[in-house]
């Protein structure tokens, strides 16, 4: 607890960016120079108070001996606390992407090479101080240390308090852009190897109490050795820590991939929100193309009644009770249409992909449960990461080559003069 003077009226806090006059500079001086010499008289009155006298026939040595506790480390075993590196120490490379809460660069490190990512935090418009969802996304990444989880570097900062800059690894691809520009869609091999490492980072993640709530394609990447690790934790948040009042907020998750109790306004939601999105994932690695493509909330809850089947008592029992229930018109019982959506699915990749798109919270299949599923140790196993292909980076300025234009095959003409010595010569 810092000394500071009695005053009648509270006085403005100063920062460095503040002008101080000499005689501002003087008195706030003499403040010191008092606080310390009355500090300095406190400390030594209450020492001499605790301290024992030393009898005069006591060794020299014993006298020496310190007076602080054993059980307590001194101050140089705790670490220095350094400042944030500046943003120059990087040269910028070229832009990859801007979102909702950032804008995202490559670039090289000048000191050691390496190629990272660069965020930079839109703070430009914040009126409240730095945002919470900054904070939850540090935090996440740093709570979240995993082989299929962007690492965090640093923070760096540039020349202004707006300019704030989150240092993450650099990925070539995002699952979206890549599912997209893919001239064929992944193997049964290759899908189960991405979903065992989607599951074992969403695992991860709520093993220590971290929502994702944003899990989609274009926030899943992967490298050209068949790695993908999960990005973007801006709308993350740790789901152990007390709820307000209006609970937990419902803006969240990309509207394709949002779960059916978020829709109907649940104002509590749990990890299974993370599944759902997860199961969305699965479908669209398998359809290479999004699973519920609704350009609203009311047609994507009518996708979801089609290929689930309404909602009834038996598969939801809580669905009554939700807000936004009794403004739904739930269409006729009709049974679930998977099997007529996904024809070349194994049953146990089906039930898999059941297990994920389940109504019931409760019921919903978990991440470290669905690890475990029999789908991923049926034929055709996963494959190996490094039997990947490789494919041109968007976000490294690469593009496709074209294939080269074979000519066509000669055409038989009555005046066509094969090459004879004569012309050779």
């Amino acid at each position: 607890m810092s000394l500071q003077p009695e005053s009648s009226t509270p006085s403005r806090k100063r920062s460095k960016w503040d002008e101080e006059s000499p005689h501002d500079v003087q008195s706030h001086n003499a403040m010191k120079r008092r606080v310390k010499a009355r500090s300095a008289t406190s400390d030594t009155s209450r020492l001499s108070s605790q301290t024992p006298s030393i009898p005069p026939d006591t060794p020299r040595q014993s006298r020496l001996q310190p007076s602080f506790s054993l059980f307590v480390p001194p101050r140089t075993h705790h670490p220095s606390i350094t400042p944030s590196r500046s943003v120059y120490c990087y040269e910028r490379l070229n832009q990859i992407e801007e979102g909702s809460y950032g804008v995202v660069f490559r670039a090289r490190d000048k000191q050691t090479g390496d190629i990272v990512a660069l965020k930079k935090l839109k703070l430009e418009e914040e009126k409240h101080g730095f945002p919470i969802t900054a904070l939850r996304e540090v935090n996440a990444l740093m709570s979240c240390r995993h082989e299929n989880v962007v690492r965090i570097r640093e923070v760096v900062v540039g020349e202004t308090l707006t300019q704030v800059f989150v240092v993450m690894d650099f990925i070539e691809h995002d699952l979206k852009t890549l599912l997209t520009l893919m001239p064929s869609p992944f193997l049964q091999s290759e899908i189960k190897t991405l979903m065992m490492q989607l599951l074992s980072a969403v695992a991860h993640c709520h093993t220590n109490w971290i929502l994702h709530r944003d899990l989609k394609t274009s926030n899943l990447l992967m490298n050209n050795r068949g790695t993908i690790k999960v990005a973007d934790f801006g709308l993350a948040r740790r789901y152990g820590d007390p709820v307000g009042v209006g609970g937990l907020t419902q803006l969240v998750v990309t509207l394709w991939y949002r779960a059916p109790e978020i829709l109907l306004g649940a104002t509590t939601y749990s990890a299974a929100i993370d599944m759902w999105s997860v199961g969305c994932i699965f479908a669209e690695l398998l359809l290479k193309e999004p699973l519920f493509q609704a350009k609203g909330e009311i047609e994507l809850l009518s996708m979801i009644f089609k290929l689930l089947g309404p909602p009834t008592n038996g598969s939801w029992p809580d669905f009554s009770s939700l807000p936004l229930a009794k403004t739904i018109t739930l269409p006729p019982p009709i049974p679930p249409q998977f099997r007529q959506r996904f024809h070349y699915l194994s049953t146990a990749g089906l039930d898999l992909l059941m297990s994920l798109l389940t109504y019931d919270p409760e019921q919903r299949i978990t991440a470290a449960e669905a690890l475990q599923h029999p789908y991923f140790t049926e034929s055709p196993l996963p494959k190996h990461p490094d039997m990947f292909g490789s494919f041109p980076s968007a976000a490294a300025g690469e593009k496709r080559k074209k294939p080269f234009d074979s000519p066509s095959a000669p055409a038989r003409a009555a005046d066509y003069k094969l090459l004879s010595e004569v012309d050779i010569m």
